[in-house]
Order: C-alpha cells, then structure tokens, then sequence
C-alpha cells in the first residue's frame, strides 16, 4: 500500500498524472510478487514525504497497468523511470538506496540560480 504522499498511477491516469505535470516525476513500476519491491517501498514513501511540492512520487502496478509497463519497454522489477517534461530522464534497475534515488531525483528538482556574488559550482566560477 502507498503512503499517502504517494500517487497511484494506472493506465488511465498515466498520461494526465506523469507526461503532463508540470514538476518531475519518479515513477516505481512494482508488483505485489516482487520481494525487491516490498523492500523499496518504505524508501518510496519517505521520498514523497521530502520531496512534496517539488516532485511527484508515483507507484504503477505492473500487472495492472500491462499497457504502460509495455509501452515504457519495462523487463525487469523494480524499475524506477525518472520523468520531465513528458520524457523519460534517468532509469534505476532494482532496489537502490534512496540516496541514489534522491541524487536521481535531486538534478531534476533543483533549478535554483545562484544569488548573486556566490560560488556556481557548475561552472566553478563566481556569478556576478
């Protein structure tokens, strides 16, 4: 069962709740025989907790949702698809770590400048 920061996706609603959102989504495509998926879902649950109003966090039964699971050529489980802008942007094999996880998640969430007269690490320079 899903914490409740956590989205239930179906076939249905997958375009509506992942392609079209307007923040990043990680979506865990799961099923109830899969013990690897048992164990990550606690980490799951937690992610929606940090990282609600920034990401959304997603769940899909695979055997529920076959056409999605298809459609996003998914083989093996659990599979964890990082999604931005209606496109798929990182993909995890298997149970990780949630800091793995999160470091996935975290290039997608923050899109913050830096203040002015401080270090940008990405291009190792002072901004003015």
């Amino acid at each position: 069962m899903a914490g409740k920061n956590v989205v239930t996706l179906t076939d249905s609603n997958f375009d509506s709740e992942v392609l079209k959102s307007n923040v990043p989504v990680l979506v865990d495509f799961w099923a109830e025989w899969c013990g690897p998926c048992k164990m990550l879902g606690p980490t799951i649950d937690q992610l929606a907790d940090e990282y609600q109003g920034k990401a959304k966090i997603a769940k899909l039964n695979v055997d529920d949702a076959m056409a999605t699971g298809t459609r996003y050529n998914i083989r093996s489980i659990p599979a964890l698809l990082v999604f931005q802008g209606g496109q798929v942007r990182e993909q995890l094999i298997g149970a990780q770590p949630k800091a793995t996880i999160a470091k996935a998640l975290d290039k997608y969430t923050i899109a913050v400048m830096p203040s002015p007269g401080t270090a940008d690490p990405s291009a190792g320079k002072v901004v003015a």
